[in-house]
């Protein structure tokens, strides 16, 4: 569905159930930034449920990635808050036991590296923009574009 992440040759993915450590299982790179892809699995379907990102471009047009912590992709998707000022690794677990889903299966890919200057920010609204187009809808856990 979405070919404009096809040229991001630095991804992986990994399975997130309610009773994992959601930093143990998190296998994205800490000192790099990017987009993540959070699909459901529920009753035997897949659902894209969000579609986010970590990372910023400088003033002087540098990327700033968070070196506290974690830092990079890894924080941005263990730490980061959803669903109010609760860190995903809380929130996540909660929200899926209460919408009965039964894994998260999360898609990331690296950006802004060696090979590419891609702001997260830029690719994550592409692919938000995209989602739109085709379910004229956003995913269910993404708030706006």
């Amino acid at each position: 569905m979405f070919d404009e992440l096809k040229k991001y040759k630095e991804n992986k993915h990994f399975f997130f159930q309610p009773t994992d450590s959601l930093k143990e299982v998190c296998n994205a790179p800490s000192d790099k930034s990017g987009v993540y892809l959070v699909y459901a699995l529920k009753n035997g379907r897949i659902e894209l449920m969000y579609i986010g990102r970590s990372g910023k471009i400088s003033k002087d047009r540098s990327m700033f990635i968070q070196k506290a912590g974690p830092g990079g992709l890894k924080d941005s998707i263990v730490n980061g808050h959803q669903f109010g000022k609760i860190p995903r690794h809380k929130s996540w677990p909660d929200r899926m036991l209460k919408e009965g889903i039964e894994a998260l299966d999360i898609y990331w890919y690296t950006t802004h590296c060696n090979d590419y200057n891609d702001c997260p920010g830029t690719v994550a609204h592409q692919l938000l923009t995209s989602h739109f187009k085709i379910f004229e809808r956003l995913p269910k856990w993404n708030k706006e574009i």
